[in-house]
């Protein structure tokens, strides 16, 4: 077995704690020409934050997405969770300002920060440093794959050691690390990722199938057959082989992830979430 979120959150905080999803504005680098162009190929249009409240009030965003889990949690707090795009990637000024008017209401205990390891700065971790102090920070780190042959591949923009250069410097600022892999890239060794990103220190992680979506670059790989979806069972072997590899201190965030099922092209089984996660549950028991 393996420990979840939902537990190690309840150890944490001592209840239950739900995710608001904010957009705080953000692009990226291997968007906006500064890295590269196009984004990484399975990118959707809305960078990933399909599920995130959007606005130009943090408070505002954050009160709406609570009233949307308002039937799922009745007495837990909440981690605000700045999800869309690369969201380190702005002036210093202004990642001050969003941060901490997000952490501001008292039912928020923490803060999450999906980003990019190369858009860390260290000023940047400086004021996580300085936020951990104030309610606990934790930064999420697209790494997707540790094989920079199929990195260049999906265009993710940056080297993998990169990456471990951020798990080291976040953790020396005392900020914990969650590392987002992808199960399903051609070529790739998922594996080999998750036992990477074990050994350069990450506390939890997140698995996500490899959904191809409309309108991105993957969408043509795949129509083009250069790219296969994994069935169900194929998924739930090569995660079970990544699990294992995880120390028991390890915090599995994720199993899979969420694709807009209005964009789903492929594989059409993870569009039914509970029967994928209930299917996931009794494989990795």
């Amino acid at each position: 077995m393996y420990k979840t979120a939902n537990e190690y959150y309840k150890e944490k905080f001592g209840c239950k704690v739900y995710k608001l999803s904010l957009d705080g504005g953000f692009t990226c680098p291997n968007r906006d020409g500064s890295v590269a162009t196009g984004g990484c190929i399975f990118c959707s249009a809305l960078g990933g934050g399909e599920f995130a409240e959007h606005g130009t009030d943090i408070t505002g965003q954050l009160e709406k997405a609570k009233k949307r889990v308002a039937d799922k949690i009745k007495d837990g707090k909440y981690i605000a969770y700045f999800q869309s795009f690369t969201n380190t990637y702005a002036p210093y000024g202004r990642l001050k300002t969003l941060f901490y008017q997000a952490i501001a209401p008292d039912y928020i205990v923490g803060l999450n920060i999906a980003t990019r390891p190369d858009c860390l700065p260290d000023t940047t971790i400086e004021l996580l440093k300085e936020l951990n102090k104030v309610k606990p920070v934790t930064v999420e780190l697209g790494l997707q794959t540790a094989n920079d042959t199929v990195a260049e591949y999906i265009n993710r923009g940056y080297k993998t050691a990169v990456y471990a250069d951020a798990v080291s410097r976040l953790q020396a600022a005392g900020i914990e690390v969650i590392t987002h892999i992808i199960i399903g890239l051609p070529d790739d060794d998922p594996v080999a990722t998750t036992r990477y990103a074990v050994n350069s220190g990450t506390d939890g992680v997140k698995f996500h199938l490899l959904h191809i979506l409309k309108n991105t670059r993957l969408a043509k790989e795949y129509e083009a057959g250069k790219v296969a979806a994994l069935t169900l069972e194929e998924y739930a072997q090569i995660l079970k082989a990544c699990i294992a590899v995880l120390p028991p201190k390890t915090v599995v965030h994720r199993i899979t992830g969420d694709g807009a099922k209005k964009d789903l092209i492929a594989p059409l089984w993870s569009a039914d979430k509970k029967k994928t996660l209930n299917y996931l549950s009794q494989y990795l028991k």
